[in-house]
């Protein structure tokens, strides 16, 4: 068990080899102090399988409001990075194993490792015949096939990752990453609709209200992967105009911290300068 603040979230969460309960708690919180100890015993037991860090929102009041955080105890359950579950309260032990069995990822979850690795490793040929393997055998997985679609953008292949858009689940608007995803891919399709950056920055120079170039040069940005730019252009839209074209400046960085979900200290940041703006 270990504590975990805005500067190591990354580090000890993010990038965490095994699955990770966060358990937000303040030491004032009496239920806390009744699941602290059961979280850490389940720990113990585990062996290294998962591990357990704590936040105390008192100390860490972004990072709390990041995650949505309003009562403790307060545990999400991460892995691979992403969020995957959570829970409010004090729950019995038994219904905390049953909580924790849920990290253990299904068949078609572990068949995604062997595509992760190969791309890690440089072998996108081999990475995307792995997930279209592990697609064949759970086609309805949409966490599946968003990673697999994220795989593709990466890679520039838009047309394949629009064919798979289409083949998920009318559940997966719910998913995490998927309006995210759908912002990128937008981004990408319409990049040779769209003037040059260096020509649509020019734009934005000579006039700051057009916020029509902001937009344009916004979305060359996304497609391009410069997401703090990309939120700059659509912080100054939400500044200057609310209603242009029905709210979209604040839509698209809601769909940007998304794609920026390995960065919460950065999203925090935006998170805030957004708010200021809003109120």
């Amino acid at each position: 068990m270990s504590d975990v603040t805005l500067q190591n979230f990354e580090a000890e969460v993010i990038n965490s080899p095994v699955p990770v309960l966060v358990d937000f708690w303040a030491p004032w919180c009496g239920p806390c102090r009744t699941l602290g100890p059961m979280l850490e015993k389940l720990e113990a037991e585990a062996g290294g399988t998962w591990k357990l860090v704590k936040v105390n929102v008192d100390e860490n009041q972004q990072l709390a409001a990041h995650f949505g955080v309003r009562s403790i105890p307060h545990v999400v359950a991460f892995a691979g990075g992403q969020a995957v579950n959570q829970f409010v309260g004090v729950l019995p032990e038994s219904q905390l194993r049953e909580f924790i069995d849920t990290l253990a990822p299904s068949e078609g979850e572990a068949a995604l490792q062997d595509p992760q690795a190969l791309a890690a490793a440089g072998d996108r040929e081999g990475a995307r015949a792995a997930w279209q393997a592990a697609l064949a055998d759970d086609p309805e997985n949409d966490p599946n096939r968003l990673a697999y679609i994220s795989f593709l953008l990466d890679g520039d292949a838009i047309d394949a990752a629009e064919a798979e858009f289409g083949r998920l689940t009318p559940r997966a608007p719910q998913e995490d990453g998927y309006a995210a995803l759908r912002t990128r891919l937008d981004a990408m399709k319409g990049l040779d609709d769209l003037p040059d950056g260096a020509d649509l920055k020019a734009q934005v120079e000579a006039d700051p209200a057009n916020l029509a170039a902001r937009l344009d040069l916004a979305k060359v940005l996304i497609a391009r992967r410069e997401y703090e730019p990309a939120l700059a252009q659509l912080m100054e839209i939400v500044r200057r105009d609310r209603g242009f074209e029905d709210d979209i400046g604040r839509k698209t960085m809601l769909s940007v911290f998304e794609l920026m979900a390995d960065s919460p200290e950065v999203v925090s940041k935006w998170r805030r300068q957004l708010s200021t703006a809003l109120n």
